[in-house]
């Protein structure tokens, strides 16, 4: 089966176990890698045009904003289809116990018919959110698999979950 890693991370301040760290690479990011590494499927990462705050107070406010208008952030690239790919992995931080808007964007304009889709998770205490009731609106006629939810301050050393989950 030919498998697809689509993904949305977050780099800057981020909410971890022990408060609010500076992170160069996202935690879905660092986690989507590790599955790139276990799996050998391709990758697309999910970037908005519009940059978001590196700021973590700040970024969490333009995310609530995004959810509650239910916005769809323009985004830089947009795969065209899913047509050659099996299984598709959707890993996400949880923003305001969801997805960011830009997965959003990038996922509505997809055909899910037959796929089967795989989400996980970045986390520190939301486990997986609303993401599979999400995913069961914006992926119609996908079969939607468990979820893997990984808190972000494990994201290095989540290769041993991440093997047992696929």
């Amino acid at each position: 089966m030919k498998g697809l890693i689509i993904y949305f991370s977050h780099a800057g301040e981020n909410y971890m176990r022990d408060g609010i760290k500076n992170i160069t690479k996202g935690n879905t990011e660092i986690v989507a890698e590790k599955l790139q590494n276990l799996t050998n499927a391709n990758i697309f990462k999910v970037e908005s045009i519009k940059e978001y705050p590196y700021n973590y107070q700040e970024c969490c406010d333009v995310a609530k904003e995004e959810l509650n208008k239910k916005e769809r952030p323009e985004l830089k690239k947009y795969l065209k289809d899913i047509d050659n790919y099996d299984v598709i992995y959707i890993g996400s931080p949880i923003w305001w116990g969801t997805m960011p808007m830009p997965l959003f964007s990038a996922l509505e304009k997809l055909n899910w018919q037959g796929k089967i889709v795989k989400p996980f998770t970045t986390h520190e205490g939301s486990g997986l959110g609303n993401v599979m009731s999400d995913l069961t609106k914006v992926c119609p006629g996908a079969e939607i698999n468990n979820g893997l939810a990984i808190r972000g301050s494990d994201a290095e050393e989540s290769e041993e979950m991440l093997k047992s989950w696929i």
